[in-house]
Order: C-alpha cells, then structure tokens, then sequence
C-alpha cells in the first residue's frame, strides 16, 4: 500500500527512500548520511550509531529503485555532489524532510500517521526478514547494527503461527507409543 501510493514529481527518490526504509531496515539518520560513493557492487556501507560502519547487501527491489532515482537526480547545482538523497533544493535531504516524505505517502496510503514513522518502517524491515526470510537473531542484528542482541528481540514478534511451526518440527512431534 505504502509504495503504491508514490506519486509526484520526486516519485523517483521518495520511492527508493521508501524502498530502503523496508529493504534494509535503515535507521534515518543512516538514510540522509547514504553518498554515492557508498554504493558499490549492490552492497551499500552505512555508518550507523557510536560511528560503527556495516555494510547492508542491496536486493533488487534497492538497485532497481536506485538506478530509477539516479536517471532523474539532479546534477547541475547540486551543493553536496556526494549526497545520494538530495532536495529540490538541491542539497543533502534532512532527516526533516525524509520524516515529511513518509508521513504524507502513509497518509496518502490510507495508513494511520501516529502509529507509522520512518523508524516504524525500520521496525517493518526487520520483523519482515525474520518472519519470512529464515533470517536468524544474530545476522538480523548485524543488518540492523545493534551493539546487544536484546535490542535485535524487540523487533522479532513471534506470532502463534511460529510458535506452532516450531514446535511441529520437533523431530519428536509424531512420536506415538508402541
């Protein structure tokens, strides 16, 4: 829903804003800080909280938002040339902004702006590779860059559904008395 409903003349870059937020499971700070140089062999390197890098492997719903954004980014005037994200001022995007950007597509999405955030859609990525992705804890921390594993939990509901798959796989769950 949320991406369906970007529209307009910055539909390119807010686009692959969103499509970050959801992919990568990006803090913002880490989203307005992206240069280009930071883009290599779709990996991307982001410096995240106390200044400690990690580099997030890019899937193709990224690379794909991204060249789209690159065909129509201004060049011409652009005061941080190295900014991937810029504004239609033609500077590095403020978190401000991104905040902006996001709120006004989950609004435009028929989705409820107090309860969704840029930082929500981080909280997004994270449970949707660990329900879908068979992504474990500890590499699920590694994408988020979280310094303890408790943080890495808070984002990982467990639904009754895993709950019952986990213990069905049990090798013993079959077993009957003889």
């Amino acid at each position: 829903q949320l991406l369906n409903s970007v529209k307009g003349e910055y539909s390119e870059r807010d686009f692959a804003i969103i499509t970050l937020f959801l992919n990568c499971g990006l803090r913002l700070s880490e989203l307005v800080g992206i240069n280009l140089n930071n883009i290599k062999n779709n990996t991307l390197r982001v410096i995240g909280k106390g200044n400690k890098e990690r580099v997030i492997p890019l899937n193709a719903a990224c690379v794909e938002a991204i060249n789209n954004y690159m065909r129509v980014r201004p060049v011409d005037g652009v005061k941080d040339r190295n900014a991937l994200f810029i504004s239609a001022r033609k500077q590095r995007i403020s978190k401000e902004s991104v905040q902006k950007i996001v709120k006004k597509y989950i609004k435009e999405a028929g989705l409820d702006p107090q309860r969704y955030s840029t930082h929500k859609l981080r909280h997004t990525a994270a449970t949707l590779m660990y329900k879908y992705g068979n992504v474990d804890i500890r590499t699920l921390q590694a994408l988020l860059g979280h310094e303890s594993i408790a943080t890495t939990e808070i984002y990982t509901h467990l639904d009754r559904q895993q709950l019952k798959d986990a213990v069905d796989s049990n090798p013993l769950s079959s077993y009957k008395k003889e």
